[in-house]
């Protein structure tokens, strides 16, 4: 592949945000989506893939440089699939394949769910589907006291309960570092909008298998390897269960791509390449 691939950027105006995408490449239509994670998170591995797709990225509604005319109005988890699903329709180079990671692989699974003629294929890495474990009622309630703590100002206090109920060991001196003292602007901005609009609705979200299994769109259940024993290992697996499907492995863990996206992107399209 050569160094960079040239990208085109633009903005879809939708009925209540403007959804900011990059475009890279040429071939097939890829999207790479997470919630909260925005373009730039996916930029190295959309890089790698580029050579053989096209691929969008798209900062998701609220977060970045895609603003919503409310900006107190909640992300649901069907607005984003809407979202995704005009994107597509405006880039007119569909139906795609769609790989998304976190918050973005619920996004996805909505997508085949809701407009299942505009994807072929989705890749759900690791989806924080809490609804679906055996102690969602605890779950639940963990979510709530994590977006309760964060609307206080205990920033830090919030995080440390998001990552323990992540399974996520996460050191106070590093949580410290990452998350206290001067911060970007716009990094708070996202992070205060994921907390109180996004985060609850997420993992709240309840998937359709059955009709999930009757869609046109394969569904891939992803995992990290090294994820083992964490909350989306497990909301990853149970999904698979009840799809009737067989997890697949990704390099890394929950943010494998961002870690090594060369890695990731070719074990991706291996992936994708599989009858």
């Amino acid at each position: 592949m050569t160094a960079s691939s040239a990208v085109t950027t633009g903005t879809l105006v939708v009925p209540d945000a403007r959804l900011y995408y990059e475009v890279r490449g040429a071939g097939p239509l890829l999207v790479l989506v997470g919630a909260p994670m925005n373009a730039a998170s996916f930029a190295a591995t959309a890089e790698h893939l580029a050579p053989t797709n096209t691929v969008l990225t798209t900062d998701p509604r609220g977060h970045c440089a895609s603003p919503l005319d409310n900006p107190d109005q909640d992300s649901t988890v069907l607005a984003r699939a809407e979202d995704l699903a005009r994107l597509i329709t405006h880039l007119d180079a569909g139906p795609a394949v769609v790989f998304g990671s976190s918050g973005g692989a619920v996004s996805a699974l909505a997508l085949a769910q809701t407009n299942s003629d505009l994807v072929t294929t989705v890749v759900a890495h690791e989806p924080p589907l809490r609804e679906l474990l055996p102690d969602a009622d605890a779950q639940r309630a963990l979510t709530e006291d994590i977006v309760a703590t964060y609307a206080t100002g205990e920033v830090i206090g919030a995080w440390r309960k998001f990552f323990a109920q992540a399974a996520i060991p996460i050191p106070d001196p590093m949580l410290e570092q990452i998350f206290g003292g001067d911060r970007d602007p716009q990094q708070v901005a996202s992070e205060r909008f994921w907390f109180a609009h996004e985060l609850a609705a997420t993992t709240g979200w309840v998937p359709d298998p059955p009709l999930l299994r009757s869609v046109p769109t394969r569904v891939i259940v992803g995992i990290g390897a090294e994820s083992a024993g964490q909350f989306c290992d497990h909301t990853a697996r149970e999904l698979a269960s009840a799809l009737g499907v067989e997890p697949v492995l990704f390099p890394g863990d929950h943010t494998g791509f961002v870690n090594d996206p060369a890695t990731f992107a070719a074990r991706l399209q291996e992936v994708l390449d599989e009858p």
